[in-house]
């Protein structure tokens, strides 16, 4: 009996974690979606906990755990993961971000599975030794992606991929998640005591990668402005952001919200979206701000000049520069109302011709099926399983 007449749409997701992140929340959209779809997703975390597992298990979507703790390499991961894909054979192993993509590829010798598939999330993923790890391992999968085309250029540029085995597939947004909303924007206003301020919003980890003490020195600059900068998110650097906001003597323009589950309604909420990041792949969150026809000030580094168009749908700086951020988001503040409206909603609608869920879900299907086809369609499921 063919391989494809049975466990051909069982597909089995690794990532590192599955706490709220960027990647974590795409993967969670992505495997919700092609349930929908008849698929049958498993995931596996590389490390135990986080929010989504609740998530993912609520939707009947089984989650396992290798029990790894982070920045701890441990061979019975190894062990583990190669135990799971024995157990459970599923015809795809699709990986996401550079430690689950090496453990995948490195247990291919050992559970064989058909496809292999790697995910990188963003433009830089560490050191040159992760580049050369993946170019070592390269011959384990059979297709490595990227989330930008920005992304996507550079690894083939310092020779992580070859160019014939790397596709760009983007991260996609649920589009009707976000978007204005006028009740919702007066309930969370008064709720959060903003008034008649400007408000910003920022989302995401408080790591070195998103360079707040960028946007808080920028902000430091604006000091005579009537606004109020909103974090949404929290990490290992919150305590240093807290005291960076103190010594420049904007404690109370900034407010450190934590962890949200609100962020659709705190975009409603704001009046324009902030990302002062040093590098990115192609963020969750800008695309998300974007659907919610928020105008955009951002650093112009990865994939954020593929969502951010400079003057259309907001204004793009260079990285580490907290004088050029400043400008542009005292320009943004001082613009009209309709101004504002009109770069929102063209943001809006650039995402939903180009990053809908629903296209993206439909790209890693025709992967999924192309692949599949090429390596199993002759290939009896009795022998891979043997092989297993």
């Amino acid at each position: 009996m063919p391989f494809l007449s049975l466990k051909s749409r069982s597909i089995m997701f690794v990532i590192t974690g599955l706490y709220r992140g960027g990647a974590e929340t795409e993967l969670f959209l992505i495997g919700r979606e092609l349930m929908s779809r008849g698929w049958e997703p498993k995931v596996v975390s590389m490390i135990s906990g986080g929010p989504l597992q609740a998530d993912f298990e609520n939707l009947g979507i089984p989650v396992f755990t290798l029990n790894m703790r982070r920045g701890t390499p441990d061979p019975r991961g190894i062990a583990r993961l190669v135990h799971l894909l024995r157990r459970e054979r599923p015809a795809v192993l699709h990986t996401h971000m550079v430690h689950a993509n090496l453990l995948g590829r490195i247990c291919r010798p050992f559970a064989p599975v058909p496809v292999v598939i790697s995910t990188a999330e963003n433009i830089s993923e560490g050191g040159r030794w992760r580049e050369w790890a993946y170019r070592a391992t390269d011959s384990l999968a059979d297709l490595t992606t990227n989330v930008s085309e920005a992304a996507a250029a550079r690894y083939i540029r310092v020779g992580a991929v070859p160019a014939r085995k790397l596709k760009m597939v983007p991260n996609g947004v649920q589009l009707e998640a976000y978007g204005p909303c006028a009740q919702t924007r007066v309930n969370l206003r008064t709720d959060l005591g903003l008034d008649d301020q400007f408000a910003w919003l920022a989302v995401g980890r408080l790591e070195v990668q998103k360079d707040y003490p960028n946007l808080l020195t920028a902000m430091a600059r604006l000091r005579k402005e009537h606004h109020v900068l909103l974090i949404a998110g929290d990490g290992p650097l919150r305590q240093s952001i807290e005291r960076l906001a103190a010594e420049l003597g904007i404690s109370e323009k900034v407010r450190f919200l934590g962890i949200r589950k609100d962020i659709p309604q705190l975009m409603a909420a704001a009046d324009a979206y902030v990302m002062s990041s040093a590098w990115e792949g192609l963020p969750m969150v800008l695309l998300e701000a974007a659907a919610s026809a928020l105008p955009i000030v951002s650093t112009a580094v990865g994939g954020n000049t593929e969502i951010v168009h400079d003057e259309v749908n907001g204004f793009l700086v260079p990285a580490d520069n907290s004088e050029a951020l400043a400008n542009a988001m005292q320009r943004m503040e001082h613009l009209p109302a309709e101004s504002r409206l009109s770069m929102g909603l063209a943001g809006r609608d650039h995402v939903a011709k180009h990053y809908s869920l629903s296209a993206v879900v439909d790209q890693w299907e025709e992967i999924y099926h192309s692949l599949l086809q090429r390596k199993c369609a002759h290939i009896p499921y009795a022998q891979f399983a043997s092989r297993a």
